[in-house]
């Protein structure tokens, strides 16, 4: 039977590998140096399965933390498995690094954007309202560019592989088609639930939100893109998880037009060995899945 919606399905790529999630665990399958597909599982906390997931916006935190704290920790893991015993990331090492990524995430896309907005309007004499307007041109100019420019690296497009490897498995399962490599292979790269559609959305309504905002003092300004962040995540989500469940309704479909764009910056073509991977994550998900549901 095909499943109609499945949004508690959903994954990332790491290093050589694909990490699915559902609501009860998460799998992670990885090709060793050797060519040999490691698998890893757990059981994720009851927050997936608690009546406060149910709550719209606060469900988008939630993800938020998800993508960060989840994801994150298994690209260690992948990393981990790549590299030899001295390269490894662990303990305060990995913290620091998780705690340097994302304060550079923060300087480039949010603190960086909004001091430049200011600099402009001081220096233009521009209205609160233009801006702001700006500085969110800056910032969506800032990510696309990241994005495009990281992808041109050898080591990240193998990762954008198997980004692909993992929506292709996913529209796959979503059809109702048989997962094997071959058959996974013929379906599409892009999918409307995807991080990177989620990411272009929280940027198009920081753009609406922060251009409506109006004038703040150049302190406050910085400080008000981190302190709404949660608030914007909240809104990407709904509406991503909108759009996916109604993507029947013509209207919608030519809505998520954008973010289907931008994730052909974020997926490659993958082959069928990061198929199979993709193919070995999801199945052993859905396993645990069955396994740690009917333990409750």
């Amino acid at each position: 039977m095909k499943p109609s919606r499945m949004p508690a399905y959903g994954g990332q790529a790491i290093i050589e590998g694909v990490l699915m999630r559902g609501r009860h665990a998460v799998a992670a399958a990885m090709r060793s140096p050797e060519g040999e597909i490691v698998l890893q599982t757990e059981e994720l906390s009851g927050i997936y399965t608690h009546r406060l997931f149910k709550l719209p916006f606060l469900r988008g935190l939630i993800g938020l933390w998800d993508a960060l704290g989840l994801g994150m920790r298994y690209l260690t893991i992948s990393a981990n498995l790549q590299g030899k015993e001295e390269e490894k990331i662990e303990g305060g090492s990995a913290i620091v690094t998780v705690g340097i990524s994302l304060l550079i995430a923060s300087i480039l896309f949010f603190a960086g954007p909004a001091w430049l907005g200011h600099l402009a309007e001081r220096l233009f004499h521009l209205n609160s309202f233009a801006s702001n307007l700006l500085e969110g041109f800056i910032r969506l100019a800032a990510i696309i560019g990241y994005i495009w420019g990281v992808g041109k690296l050898p080591e990240i497009a193998r990762v954008f592989a198997y980004h692909g490897a993992e929506h292709k498995t996913i529209n796959a399962f979503e059809d109702g088609a048989e997962l094997s490599p071959s058959i996974v292979k013929t379906y599409p790269l892009e999918h409307p639930r995807c991080g990177t559609a989620f990411l272009l959305t929280l940027v198009i309504f920081s753009i609406i939100l922060f251009t409506f905002i109006g004038p703040l003092p150049g302190v406050w300004r910085v400080l008000s893109r981190v302190i709404l962040l949660p608030v914007l995540a909240g809104l990407a989500y709904e509406y991503i998880r909108f759009t996916a469940n109604h993507l029947d309704h013509p209207l919608v479909r030519v809505f998520v037009q954008p973010n289907l764009a931008l994730q052909r910056l974020t997926t490659r073509e993958p082959d069928l060995s990061m198929i199979e991977v993709a193919i070995a994550a999801f199945s052993t998900m859905c396993e645990k899945e069955e396994e740690y549901s009917s333990k409750g």
